[in-house]
């Protein structure tokens, strides 16, 4: 039922979306990484430094909320698989004008998790602008991207 010609796997010849069937394919271990950044004001680094953020914890919050995310993806992107999420790791490093997020996301299953790695660092940086709005009003999500994949069919992929 899909458009073999374009080459798209989720659309079928008449053009209409549908979910790809994977249960063919082998379980393998995978991982997906990625990475985005949110762009702060000077106050905002700074309370974030000095733990004085007032909501809380934002880095805590953040990456617990990322964590979360992750194991939701298939109900917030329409053709994401549920996939058997093993682990999840999200890293955050304030730096002087950013807060640099990493997402590491893994499983074994027959499908691949890039998604569920884009969702947790979106979602950690949109909880992190959350935290630090009361500071930071122009607070600013940049350059979310799949930085890394290993694991099934297609093989191991890294950002160059």
């Amino acid at each position: 039922m899909t458009d073999r010609g374009s080459g798209l796997t989720h659309v079928r010849s008449d053009g209409s979306a549908h979910m790809v069937d994977v249960s063919a394919k082998q379980i393998t271990a995978r991982e997906a990484k990625a990475r985005g950044s949110v762009l702060l004001s000077d106050a905002a680094i700074d309370a974030l430094r000095s733990d004085n953020v007032p909501k809380g914890d934002a880095l805590a919050v953040a990456r617990i909320a990322g964590i979360q995310a992750a194991k939701r993806t298939p109900e917030l992107v329409p053709l994401a698989h549920p996939v058997a999420i093993h682990a999840v790791a999200v890293d955050l490093r304030v730096e002087d004008d950013r807060v640099e997020i990493e997402a590491t996301v893994r499983t074994a299953d027959r499908t691949g998790i890039e998604m569920e790695a884009l969702t947790c660092v979106t979602v950690t940086a949109l909880a992190l602008v959350d935290m630090v709005k009361a500071v930071d009003k122009h607070a600013r999500i940049t350059d979310v991207r799949v930085t890394a994949k290993s694991g099934g069919r297609s093989g191991d992929w890294t950002e160059a």
